[in-house]
């Protein structure tokens, strides 16, 4: 199954988290117009570069031009994350690893949480910033998991309900409607994890430096 890497101009990622995904088979990387700066202080060469290409210093977009597949999409309908999807999408990508999609703009974040549901039936995407790992999810689902794991539970809308086994607050068809109910902080009491979700998206994040300890991705 192929798998990418898209960079983002929001906080850098670190080099450890790019190599470790790549180790996992994210072995193409895109960059979002500006996300290439990041890749230039980190030392990695993008695949692509795709975007309007106004946030991309002119000097790292003279050094990669001999190194990088630069591609101009101007359309302003899309964001440029958008436009990295799309081209990974039409290019046969099946899972996708979002860097770079959080900072201090709160209204690119938010923007970026809602591409992984506008996206959701066409490509799987994580999103990992800082300790935090997101999935989405809208069936049930076995989660590998490590006694004591925090994993918090996020849904969107009431007609989506969540039973869950393994969980130390458990869920019983509990409906987590955004601004109304949340399951935060939940914690894992097994090594397997179950969630049955019915009706609609579910957001699922969990701790990225466990996960990476325990090999649970």
């Amino acid at each position: 199954m192929k798998k990418c890497i898209i960079i983002a101009n929001g906080k850098s990622p670190t080099k450890k988290v790019v190599e470790y995904f790549y180790s996992k088979g994210f072995s193409t990387i895109i960059c979002a117009d500006g996300g290439a700066n990041s890749a230039k202080k980190l030392g990695i060469i993008p695949d692509f570069i795709i975007g309007d290409l106004d946030s991309i210093d002119q000097q790292v977009l003279k050094y990669f031009q001999s190194e990088s597949t630069i591609i101009k999409i101007k359309r302003q309908n899309d964001t440029d994350v958008e436009k990295c999807l799309k081209f990974a999408i039409k290019k046969g990508f099946k899972e996708v690893i979002l860097l770079g999609v959080t900072g201090d703009r709160l209204d690119h974040t938010i923007c970026n949480l809602g591409i992984v549901i506008k996206f959701f039936n066409k490509i799987k995407i994580h999103i990992s910033a800082e300790n935090s790992f997101l999935s989405a999810f809208n069936k049930t689902v076995q989660i590998k998991s490590k006694i004591n794991e925090t994993i918090s539970l996020y849904a969107f809308n009431k007609q989506t309900f969540i039973t869950s086994k393994g969980l130390q607050y458990p869920l019983q068809k509990s409906n987590l409607a955004f601004g109304e109910k949340e399951s935060t902080s939940n914690v894992s009491i097994s090594e397997m994890i179950e969630l049955k979700i019915k009706g609609g998206i579910v957001f699922i994040i969990r701790d990225f430096n466990f996960m990476k300890k325990y090999d649970l991705f």
